[in-house]
């Protein structure tokens, strides 16, 4: 009793020394102080420790005065609120249904990755950046309380600090924040939250709530947390163990995903997600294992007593008798390594399967769908410049592929350099047109310890692009020749054939997904056009609803035929129907739906342009000297609309006339496109305009009918506005905007009256005016209708 009353009294003292000195008090503004964190779940203290035990009472003082000083510090932590979109999109995940919530791991380990790279990357110019002992272990560390219901993911990354904790777990916000929440409230899918650079808020998917320790060589030890309830708080650290440097990030779980404390789902999840990953990940394991120890004196005297003795033994038993052991089953634990296979890209591609690329691609896009990458393609490189690349096309472009075209700083190209990664900015390594593919590049040859900028000026650099381009066009190129659709494959095997088959269609998806890349690519990269266009595909007259390549087009030339002919617009429809085309459907010419300069020795022609040349017409020279006076008198007509000339035409049968622009000068569609731009400039397009050209066609009856007027009387005033009409009608049809929509409107009108044998001069009915009463107004409240009197009467 003594004893106990001893102890209490020893207790009270303890608790009294410990408590905060009201002077020393830290000081919180009075809205802060106002609003608690709270009572935060008791944690381990140490990363691997084992629960302590009541075993002494000056263990429990210890402990319950290191619990009142971290309350303490929690109480004067700095309370923040969440960035607005931050918080829409922990609500979403808070709130999701989403049945795979096992992303969550395969993100951190992630981001622990991510972060382990630039501390190595730092150690390169700085040794003393990685530290010592444990310290400098570039690994990442898995530990589950199953007591506390607590999984702890721990790295020793580049670590945060005070201001990385703020900016980036909560209140700047991100453009892959917006974007996320934007794509999932339009159906997205929870699963490529990493696409988006958020991948940390899907441990809400399993916690309500979260500690980050972080640690930076710059700063001091700090903690975040947040129970996603719309802040965070950040105080410095004082109660965890001292990290060193890097990160620990601490789940406390809901009831319902306890199933993640259990070692055998994270080391599935750790296999299916992270097995790629270059660092080891480490699990804190328990196992058995088999342990000697001392046997029981009582079954060592039955088994002497039940021995035959031998002169041998006799011998024996004058030597030092060795002690009796027996072998049992203990349970120990101890960090298991979870990840030991090689870097994919450093082994023979032969000795890859198909199953380990497509599960290195979905780790390395951070993409894990159910589609597989459309094509890889896995080599290296020797000589003056060795490295060694995988490189692959997604089976979707990403969301803003197009959108930040020319604003990008970051490439889906990682580079390494002797297996240190270097960085994922380096334009240089693909052209922006590539930019859609991913991949890895590892050179043995660049140099380790000097800047990221001095690297990008290395010449090596431009020998390693030069040999990405060619392989990755080739690689594009041979994803066209297995598909079956676009290539015959009659001298195929019939296992060749099966085999081609499950490729079906597969160039055709890629055309929907990145052809948009392959015509930027033909506009900016000269050097390459040639192997780009290859890669071309077009809508053609003839291919009924199918892509064409180039090549299949030369094959189906007519004789004689030395251009390739095309067209553009806004639409095939619209197209299909332009009177352009009228004499190249009737000899039956194919023409293309889109656009190139040259293609081997063939020429490209635009067929709403003039010079389109369709074999020789021995009559032309004979239909000009014929309607001379008729084309002379036409353009002098229209010398107000800016015509450059009134020609016969080739191109036409159905049709009288059409307008066509000169061979240099814009088409009607790129006039169309740039007339819309907000900044256009009405002076340069006039001069990129071109001259217009008044093409008719000699044996249509309105034409011949207007040569024999003019021929009779040039200077009628109808017979202007008739040709006029007509020109305004073939600039409208020929895809122009009409300068003047009003006059051409009268126009019309004017030809209705004369159809109608109304005089010109008819007169508009004049309306009839009708005066209106006036509303008397009276003073005072206007009177209620009578069944709201009525209900007011009720009430």
């Amino acid at each position: 009793m003594r004893k106990w009353a001893l102890s209490c009294a020893l207790l009270l003292v303890l608790l009294l020394t410990t408590l905060p000195d009201p002077a020393k008090k830290l000081q919180v503004n009075a809205e802060e102080s106002s609003d608690e964190v709270g009572d935060f779940p008791k944690v381990e203290e140490k990363l691997g420790a084992v629960p302590h035990g009541l075993s002494t009472d000056s263990e429990v003082v210890q402990r319950e005065s290191e619990s009142i000083s971290r309350k303490t510090l929690r109480n004067s932590a700095e309370k923040f609120e969440f960035q607005a979109e931050v918080s829409r999109l922990m609500d979403i995940i808070i709130n999701s249904l989403y049945s795979n919530k096992d992303i969550f791991l395969r993100e951190l380990i992630s981001n622990a990755s991510d972060a382990l790279d630039k501390i190595r990357f730092l150690t390169l110019t700085d040794k003393e950046a990685l530290g010592e002992g444990d310290t400098a272990k570039l690994e990442i560390q898995i530990k589950l309380d199953k007591e506390n219901k607590i999984l702890s993911i721990r790295d020793r990354g580049v670590g945060m600090t005070k201001e990385d904790l703020i900016k980036n777990l909560g209140t700047i916000a991100k453009s892959g924040t917006s974007a996320f929440v934007e794509k999932m409230q339009t159906g997205g899918d929870l699963n490529l939250i990493g696409q988006f650079g958020v991948g940390f808020y899907s441990v809400y998917l399993v916690a309500d709530y979260v500690e980050v320790v972080s640690k930076h060589n710059d700063d001091k030890q700090y903690v975040w947390e947040s129970k996603a309830d719309g802040s965070f708080a950040i105080s410095e650290d004082t109660w965890n163990e001292p990290l060193g440097r890097g990160t620990e990030i601490k789940l406390h779980l809901r009831d319902e995903a306890k199933e993640y404390l259990e070692e055998g789902k994270l080391k599935d999840l750790v296999k299916k997600y992270s097995e790629f990953i270059n660092f080891p990940i480490y699990l804190w394991a328990t196992k058995e294992v088999d342990v000697e120890v001392p046997a029981d004196e009582e079954s060592s005297e039955e088994e002497e007593s039940t021995t035959e003795t031998t002169e041998e033994e006799e011998t024996e038993d004058d030597e030092e008798k060795k002690p009796k052991t027996k072998t049992v089953k203990e349970t120990t634990t101890e960090w298991e390594l979870l990840n030991d296979m090689k870097a994919v890209w450093l082994r023979n591609p032969k000795e890859v399967t198909e199953e380990e690329y497509a599960k290195f691609y979905h780790s390395l896009a951070k993409d894990f769908g159910d589609d597989k990458p459309m094509t890889w393609s896995h080599f290296s490189a020797e000589g003056d410049v060795e490295f060694k690349a995988l490189l692959f096309v997604p089976p979707k472009a990403p969301h803003d592929l197009y959108e930040s075209y020319y604003n990008a700083n970051k490439s889906n190209l990682k580079l390494y350099v002797r297996r240190v990664f270097i960085s994922d900015e380096f334009d240089d390594l693909l052209p922006k047109y590539l930019s859609f593919l991913m991949g890895i590049v590892d050179s043995d040859t660049l140099p380790l310890n000097v800047s990221r900028e001095m690297l990008q000026q290395h010449s090596s650099l431009k020998t390693i692009k030069k040999k990405l381009i060619r392989k990755a066009l080739d690689m594009i190129r041979k994803l066209a020749e297995e598909d079956p659709d676009e290539y015959s494959n009659k001298e195929k095997t019939d296992d060749e054939k099966s085999a081609m088959e499950e490729k079906k269609g597969q160039y055709a998806k890629f055309w929907n997904e990145f052809g948009k890349s392959v015509k930027l690519g033909i506009i900016e990269d000269a050097t390459n056009r040639n192997r780009l266009a290859k890669l071309l595909r077009f809508e053609s007259s003839k291919s009924d609803g199918k892509l064409v390549s180039l090549d299949e087009y030369i094959s189906r030339m007519k004789s004689g035929q030395k251009d390739i002919f095309y067209l553009t617009g806004s639409s095939k429809e619209q197209l299909e129907k332009s009177p352009f085309l009228e004499q190249l459907t009737k000899k039956n010419y194919e023409y293309l739906m889109q656009y190139l300069m040259d293609y081997e020795d063939k020429k490209f022609q635009n067929v709403s342009k003039e010079g389109l040349k369709l074999g020789k017409d021995s009559k032309l020279k004979d239909l000009k000297e014929s309607f001379k006076e008729l084309t002379d008198w036409w353009k002098k007509a229209l010398d107000t609309e800016g015509i450059d000339s009134v020609k016969i035409s080739n191109r036409l049968h159905n049709t009288p006339c059409v307008v066509v622009t000169s061979k240099y000068g814009w088409s009607s569609n790129m006039e169309k496109i740039m007339q819309a731009q907000t900044l256009s400039d009405a002076s340069k397009q006039a001069y990129m305009r071109g001259k217009r050209v008044l093409e008719i066609n000699p044996r249509h009856p309105i034409i011949k009918e207007l040569r024999d007027k003019v021929a009779q009387d040039s200077d009628g005033e109808g017979l202007k506005q008739t040709a006029r009409l007509v020109y305004q009608t073939a600039l409208m049809e020929s895809g122009f905007n009409l300068p003047d929509p009003k006059d051409f409107a009268s126009s019309i009108y004017r030809s209705v009256q004369k159809s109608l044998d109304l005089s010109p001069d008819a007169a508009v009915e004049e309306e009839e005016e009708v005066e209106e009463p006036e509303v008397e107004e009276e003073s005072g409240k206007a009177e209620e209708p009578e069944h709201e009197q009525y209900d007011k009467d009720e009430l």
